[in-house]
Order: structure tokens, then sequence, then C-alpha cells
């Protein structure tokens, strides 16, 4: 009878210890153990460089006429430029107000200064000759010119000259 109670003893102690290692995979120590892997992966692994931002293209600072200025009307892909005073500026950034279907769209390549000047969005505050002299701007009142600077410190503010405006025969003039 010794022999079977060695035996019981025997198989009582591997039964002990089979309990202790299968009590420690239990669910939840599973659960705890793949969180902590994955917070140590997560806190150890290389974070991949910054991305810097792209810088806009270099615009070379160019003479414009009326007529050249009409096709950076932001159709087909092109630039948006509008003149104030004599300065043309980069519009781009604002395609949303000043490209196609936005709000002040009809300055969109032109010379916005009267319509600026006077708060108008008509056809008729646009310069109808391109070929012709720039407007004077001289009939405009003292509010007006001052509409007018306002939009000029505005445009100055958000916006890159990227040429000036002049009539045409005077481009070869200025350079």
């Amino acid at each position: 009878m010794d022999y079977v109670q060695q035996r019981v003893a025997q198989e009582a102690t591997k039964a002990e210890g089979a309990s202790a290692s299968s009590s420690f995979f239990t669910p939840l120590n599973i659960i705890v153990l793949l969180f902590v892997l994955y917070a140590t992966y997560s806190f150890l692994r290389p974070t991949p460089p910054p991305a810097l931002p792209k810088e806009e293209p270099a615009v070379v600072f160019k003479t414009f006429t009326p007529r050249t200025l009409l096709p950076y009307n932001g159709e087909n892909n092109m630039p948006v430029y509008l003149a104030v005073k004599g300065r043309v500026f980069d519009v781009t950034r604002g395609r949303n107000f000043y490209g196609p279907g936005g709000p002040y769209a009809n300055f969109a390549g032109r010379d916005a200064s009267r319509g600026l000047a006077k708060g108008s969005f008509d056809e008729d505050m646009l310069t109808k000759d391109l070929d012709g002299p720039l407007d004077t701007l001289a009939d405009l009142n003292q509010e007006e010119l001052e509409a007018m600077a306002g939009w000029e410190e505005r445009f100055l503010e958000k916006y890159l000259v990227v040429g000036k405006l002049v009539a045409v025969g005077e481009e070869e003039k200025e350079e």
C-alpha cells in the first residue's frame, strides 16, 4: 500500500504544479501582458521625423499690362492675381474669394482699384480698354480713397506683391 500512497502523493504534487502554471495563464493576465507589451512598443518605437511645410514657389517680380494680367484669373490652373493702385498681388491663397465663382471673381486678373474704392462689384468698375491708359482714379472722393487704402493695406498684410501694373507701351520704359 505504500506504493499506492506514494503514487497518489506524486500525482498530487503534479496537480499542484500544473495548477500554479495554469493559473498564470488566465485571460485577464494575458490581456494585461498584451497591454504592457503594446505600451512598451509604443513608447520605444522610433517616431518619423516631422514633415516640413512646403515652401511657396519663388515668384519673379514682373511688369504687367492690363492685357497680360488678364489670364491670371484662376481659370485653367493659373494663379489668381489682381492689381490695386499699380501693385499686382498674388491672391491665389484666397481663391475661394477671388477665383472663379467667388464673390470678388470679377476683380481676378484685373485692376480692382476703382471697384474696391467704391465698394462695387459691377463690370463698369473695371477697365474696358485693356490697351489704353490706366485709370488715374482722380475722380474718387476722400472716403473712397480711404476705402481703397484700407484694401491695399489688407492685401499687403496677407498677400505677396508679384509685380506692378503699367499701361501698354510703358513696360519697356519701366525695366
